[in-house]
């Protein structure tokens, strides 16, 4: 697969993962990432029991997003019918799916968890996720520090084939 050049959307949890292993800015200056207000927030909060490099610096956060899109209740309810289960996710899988689901561009998604794997997957969006060890790879960032393994290429096309079975996709 070739480096992806169109946006990606990032969830909370992927926004903290590069902070901790001090890849942001590879990741930032190497993709149009964009992200959703409720992720955003959620990046803001719950500081108090991170470690300081997982500390996210707000200013940084909004100076290197390409963009932090607001997500209505209209966006949102049009999401639900394409597939309720949006609806048990986490708020900020939520809010990143309500984007996804209405964009047509060829925008691909980062998040490690499987729950939200499963609705890119019954979304018919398989070939949009991607994961974090490979958008770093392809910007040629190595770290020091060892990715958590839900932010790995073999963890991601593990989970993918696991759900993908269960789905019957």
């Amino acid at each position: 697969m070739a480096r992806h050049t169109g946006p990606v959307l990032v969830d909370t949890n992927v926004i903290i993962e590069c902070w901790r292993v001090g890849a942001w800015k590879a990741l930032a200056g190497g993709y149009a990432l964009e992200t959703v207000g409720v992720c955003f927030v959620e990046t803001q909060t719950g500081f108090q029991r991170r470690r300081p490099e997982e500390q996210i610096d707000s200013k940084v956060l909004t100076a290197t997003l390409k963009a932090v899109h607001p997500v209505e209740d209209a966006e949102f309810a049009k999401a639900l019918t394409r597939d309720a289960e949006i609806g048990f996710l986490d708020a900020g899988e939520q809010a990143l799916w309500a984007h996804a689901a209405s964009r047509t561009d060829n925008c691909v998604l980062c998040g490690p968890d499987k729950a939200s794997l499963r609705i890119g997957i019954r979304l018919g969006l398989k070939d949009r996720l991607v994961s974090l060890d490979r958008l770093l790879r392809d910007v040629g960032f190595r770290s020091r520090i060892e990715l958590k393994s839900a932010y790995t290429q073999k963890w991601l096309e593990q989970a993918l084939a696991q759900l993908a079975q269960r789905e019957g996709k």
